[in-house]
């Protein structure tokens, strides 16, 4: 068990862990009612992409891990009458580095030109570490779970095909500590609707 003094922590310092486990519960209650609403009458669309990893942004203190995404999704329909459409995908890296899968509600505005952001919730398999340490090439995140806003924007190729330039974030938002690197991965997506 980990114990917090009640001040900030110091680098080699642990604290004690933030209570996630009530707002992923009902983050993942949400996410699944929300799937249950889309709309049964019509398929929802698979898409997947190539990300560059881990670029240095000005959003993040990263540019540590190398290597590519590979990303697999499955997007539901739209939710009743609103733009809101949950997704799943997981994202694999190339190099060994930080993988991870999210899900979410995003929207879509626009229909042969368009913007897609995003809300999610991620899970990764990285560093979850409280404190950075310099004798690894990892980033510590500083929690296994993280948010992950996005957003894209794309052209519908075709009545099914979609393609896309997505940013993808990932985060905590400094509520699991102050060690907070987040990551930022830039890519391309192909979506076709089923």
């Amino acid at each position: 068990m980990r114990y917090s003094t009640g001040k900030p922590a110091k680098q080699g310092t642990i604290r004690e862990p933030v209570r996630w486990a009530a707002m992923f519960k009902s983050v993942a209650l949400l996410a699944t009612s929300a799937i249950a609403a889309a709309s049964p009458a019509h398929a929802g669309e698979i898409f997947g992409g190539l990300y560059v990893h881990d670029i240095d942004s000005p959003l993040t203190a990263s540019g540590i891990e190398q290597g590519t995404d590979v990303q697999l999704g499955y997007r539901w329909d739209k939710i009743g009458r609103t733009p809101l459409q949950p997704y799943l995908f997981g994202a694999v890296n190339t190099a060994g580095e930080t993988s991870y899968a999210a899900f979410g509600l995003s929207a879509k505005f626009g229909d042969r030109v368009f913007v897609r952001p995003g809300l999610g919730i991620a899970i990764h398999n990285g560093s979850s570490g409280n404190f950075d340490d310099p004798t690894n090439s990892k980033i510590e995140f500083g929690s296994r779970i993280l948010f992950a806003p996005e957003v894209g924007v794309g052209v519908r190729l075709s009545d099914r095909a979609t393609v896309e330039a997505s940013w993808v974030h990932m985060s905590h938002a400094q509520l699991s500590g102050q060690q907070n690197p987040g990551i930022d991965n830039v890519g391309v997506r192909l979506s076709w609707k089923l």
